[in-house]
């Protein structure tokens, strides 16, 4: 258990990809409180995952990374349960695709708030609690689509280069305070909640294909085609949090199969 007894707090984290790094941050030891303004399902999910993992500590607390003072008591509780924070993971975002000259501003814009501004104040909060400490690692769930334009998503996009910024920026007013950030960029989880109940038709509407040509159009664009698993997000986060990596601040780690490689 590299993160054994470590203190983690994470976004997003009712169902996917943050239902997947909450267990994960569970088998290595962690105390975590898991944030989630979808109240309902995040009482399921820790339940499940009490049930699983006997013993240890985990709390929840509804957040919307988009109101400030729902981040803001989001960390403060830590503070307060835990004593600091050693593990930020910024997981909350949304996905909303369509092509640009017909894009409703309401909604990129809605975009833009939860994966962009979501992330700064996630970053601005957390960040205060582990400089106090003078230790602490903030990771990002970025995507690939951070490094690279994505067809018909300039919203997701845009947003997610954007929060790649946000990483540089933080991890070089943190470096000397021994603070590092750095973010994942996966490639397309396409067996997530987001990917089945979502995506799979916004994009077959979009391109006007089927939802089983579209999985299989974003296989067939992966070196090792294969979709990118939840346990491949999970292998990285748990280096970036642990010592393993006290040398890397600022960067955006892919894992891709070999689809994006800059």
């Amino acid at each position: 258990m590299l993160l054994k007894e470590k203190r983690a707090v994470i976004t997003g984290a009712a169902q996917g990809l943050g239902k997947a790094l909450v267990e994960r941050l569970l088998a290595e030891g962690c105390q975590v409180l898991a944030g989630d303004m979808q109240e309902t399902q995040l009482g399921e999910t820790a339940a499940e995952l009490k049930s699983r993992y006997p013993g240890r500590t985990l709390l929840t607390a509804r957040c919307d990374v988009t109101q400030e003072p729902e981040v803001k008591a989001l960390v403060d509780q830590a503070q307060k349960t835990f004593g600091g924070i050693d593990i930020f993971i910024a997981n909350a975002g949304i996905l909303i695709s369509g092509p640009l000259t017909e894009f409703d501003v309401g909604k990129w814009r809605k975009v833009i708030e939860v994966n962009l501004v979501g992330q700064m104040l996630c970053m601005k909060h957390a960040l205060k609690v582990m400089d106090a400490a003078g230790a602490g690692s903030y990771i990002q769930i970025n995507s690939k689509s951070g490094k690279k334009g994505s067809f018909k998503n300039s919203a997701y996009a845009a947003s997610k280069f954007g929060a790649i910024g946000l990483v540089q920026s933080a991890a070089l007013e943190m470096a000397e305070k021994k603070i590092r950030v750095n973010a994942i960029c996966p490639g397309n989880l396409l067996d997530s909640p987001l990917w089945k109940d979502s995506l799979f038709k916004q994009y077959a509407q979009n391109q006007g294909i089927t939802e089983a040509a579209v999985r299989q159009k974003y296989i067939d664009q992966v070196p090792m085609k294969r979709p990118c698993a939840y346990e491949d997000v999970c292998n990285v986060m748990v280096f970036l949090a642990s010592d393993l990596s006290s040398y890397m601040t600022g960067q955006a780690i892919n894992v891709t199969g070999g689809q994006e490689m800059r």
